[in-house]
């Protein structure tokens, strides 16, 4: 696996996937995007790894998208299209992904870095994290599959609070509501990491990866549709919006 965004380390049977762009916050741009999502399908046929981290190199986990990023136009109405549900195919190749995974976040997780980290089976997050989707104060709705994953971690309240008022929320508060598994000092993540990636290890492998499998499918059992399919349509419409270019110009 070769990638120009993410950085792989290698430790025994745990798998450690760094967002690798520390001089831009871990900003996520189109390329970044589709190799998150290239990771994670690739590596549920690496057989011998037990345990994915997901982090991000320097003092921030991931800070949202890459502002100053301008991508070639796109060739076709068809490209576009695809260009806008990269997001959401990579987060759904986060969450189907067969081997339990861990997002180790520090600093902060905007908008996609919170896409991110929330689709990672667990999360551990340091006291001084700052959680965050800003999509509705610039102007436009939350894409990737994002709402109704957030419903169902920590239910419809905390979500509508959560992505309605873009709330900026700590790392205490994301442990009370769900957001994180562990909330611990910021000297302790990678502690704390460990010690979470060790317990996985040491339960019986195939279990571990079935009884993920009933999650996911359990957790999508009552789902009479999929209204995420439309999230790149929406947000490709909302970017053409006065409110829209006013507002993530000035963010």
């Amino acid at each position: 696996m070769d990638f120009e965004r993410i950085e792989i380390e290698r430790d025994g049977p745990i798998l450690r996937a760094w967002l690798n762009r520390p001089e831009k916050r871990n900003a996520h741009d189109q390329l970044m995007i589709e190799e998150v999502g290239d990771l994670f399908t690739a590596v549920s046929t690496e057989f011998d790894v037990r345990v994915v981290v997901l982090g991000g190199r320097g003092p921030t986990f991931c800070a949202g998208a890459d502002r100053r990023e301008h991508p070639a136009p796109p060739s076709s109405d068809r490209e576009q299209r695809y260009r806008a549900q990269l997001g959401r195919r990579a987060t759904r190749a986060i969450e189907e992904c067969d081997i339990p995974t861990i997002a180790r976040v520090q600093g902060h997780a905007v908008g996609g870095g919170s896409c991110f980290a929330t689709s990672c089976d667990f999360r551990i997050t340091t006291e001084s994290a700052q959680w965050w989707v800003p999509e509705v104060e610039l102007g436009t709705p939350l894409p990737w599959a994002a709402t109704p994953r957030l419903i169902a971690e920590i239910g419809m309240s905390r979500a509508r609070r959560y992505v309605m008022l873009s709330e900026r929320i700590d790392g205490p508060t994301a442990e009370a509501w769900g957001l994180a598994h562990e909330c611990v000092p910021d000297d302790q993540l990678d502690e704390a990491v460990a010690r979470w990636a060790q317990r996985l290890l040491d339960l019986p492998e195939l279990a571990v990866m079935m009884a993920k499998a009933h999650f996911r499918g359990y957790g999508r059992g009552a789902a009479l549709g999929d209204l995420s399919e439309t999230d790149g349509d929406l947000g490709t419409i909302v970017r053409h919006t006065d409110d829209f270019k006013q507002r993530f110009a000035d963010f």
